[in-house]
């Protein structure tokens, strides 16, 4: 059984922020500190402990993490992210098993336990998304112990019925759209709004249902491997079309932003931020497809069409939590307490019914071959998948 070599607690935030971040933040550090555990905040994830290096450290007290105390009390329902965030992604380079234990490759990861060494840490717990995970189980791996706490307002992530902060980004998202609505209602326009999710469809759904959306489109509803741009132009040209005809000429449509990684190669964005992670909205998949629907409705009908781009992302990661994320965020944080006291490391906090607790081994959530994490989608004909189509305006498919 893995044991701390020292009693301090490390937590960290890594990736995209998330409605409720702070809630968990504080929630982890008030339940080890009630057990008289302390708490080192590290700050901007893996930015600085990435590079650390034993012979010249240069982590310091108020810059690169803080010994968190009873005030953190104080941001449970704030916005942001008390400790900040980076998408340094110190595992990057490792692409199969032995990786880990090569010296070249895992520089990195020898780097962050070193400095874990100097602060006088003993286990991490981890906040953040599918990269965070791979190194979180990569540290683990290589005997340090951690608990993952999972983060994406996605909900993609498997293993977790609905990460914290999902259903503020979907209020967020619908509060947006639902004001876009009522402009597109009284001006006769439509509006295809691109909302976040790289991979999956939820956060799209889930806010096109709350906000009336007249049609919503995510990776989900793509079967091939190439997006056809034209043929998705052409149906939602022939929605707009039977709603005017339907004397309903207005409509908001929501797509998701990880459209874009099926699109031809020509249009795939290649925008990457300084840790490499391709920027989707570069390829601004909303403006694609205004653009080419409106060719289509030209030519179906000969007249221009009010049919405008728009994108929603920023807003929906740090806007205040709503009390369901603030319960759950909370659960997660007394999780990680609750799995670090059975000494129960290399898992990822999770609930089931009624917020019980639940451990999910690594194991579980990682492929040991290709070291890729599990993905959740919404699965087609699902319910959920049905009601999103049932919501949707019907009348040109029946």
């Amino acid at each position: 059984m893995m044991k701390p070599k020292h009693k301090k607690v490390g937590i960290l935030f890594s990736g995209g922020p998330a409605p409720s971040a702070n809630t968990v933040i504080s929630s982890t550090t008030l339940n080890f500190l009630d057990d008289n555990i302390p708490v080192i905040g590290i700050f901007r994830g893996y930015e600085f402990i990435q590079d650390f290096n034993m012979n010249y450290p240069k982590l310091r007290k108020g810059v690169h993490y803080e010994e968190l105390n009873y005030n953190i009390t104080q941001v449970r329902n704030e916005r942001g992210i008390y400790l900040r965030t980076s998408r340094a992604n110190p595992g990057k380079n490792i692409c199969k098993i032995e990786d880990i234990s090569n010296p070249e490759k895992n520089v990195q990861l020898r780097n962050i336990i070193d400095a874990f060494e100097y602060l006088n840490v003993g286990a991490l717990i981890s906040i953040g998304g599918d990269d965070t995970l791979k190194t979180a189980n990569f540290l683990y791996l290589m005997g340090f112990p951690v608990i993952h706490i999972p983060k994406t307002i996605d909900n993609d992530y498997y293993g977790i019925p609905w990460t914290f902060g999902y259903w503020t980004a979907v209020n967020s998202a619908q509060v947006e759209m639902l004001n876009i609505k009522a402009d597109a209602q009284a001006t006769d326009s439509f509006f295809i709004v691109e909302l976040m999710g790289r991979k999956a469809g939820w956060l799209t759904y889930a806010a096109g249902i709350a906000a009336e959306a007249i049609m919503m489109i995510g990776l989900e509803d793509i079967e091939d491997d190439v997006l056809d741009l034209d043929g998705l132009a052409e149906r939602i040209a022939d929605t707009i079309i039977a709603r005017e005809n339907n004397r309903r000429p207005y409509g908001v449509i929501a797509v998701a932003e990880g459209l874009a990684d099926k699109l031809p190669d020509r249009l795939k964005p290649h925008e990457t931020d300084k840790h490499g992670n391709i920027l989707f909205r570069e390829a601004n998949i909303s403006r694609l497809l205004a653009e080419a629907a409106k060719r289509v409705y030209k030519e179906k009908t000969g007249l221009e069409i009010k049919l405008i781009p728009k994108q929603i992302g920023y807003e929906t990661r740090s806007a205040a939590p709503i009390s369901f994320d603030v319960v759950l965020g909370s659960m997660l944080g007394y999780g990680a307490y609750k799995f670090y006291s059975e000494n129960n490391f290399g898992a990822m906090v999770s609930v089931t019914d009624n917020f019980d607790l639940k451990a999910v081994p690594f194991s579980e959530l990682i492929d040991p071959g290709s070291l890729k994490t599990r993905l959740r989608d919404v699965p087609r004909g699902s319910d959920f998948f049905s009601l999103k189509e049932k919501l949707s305006f019907r009348k040109y498919w029946e």
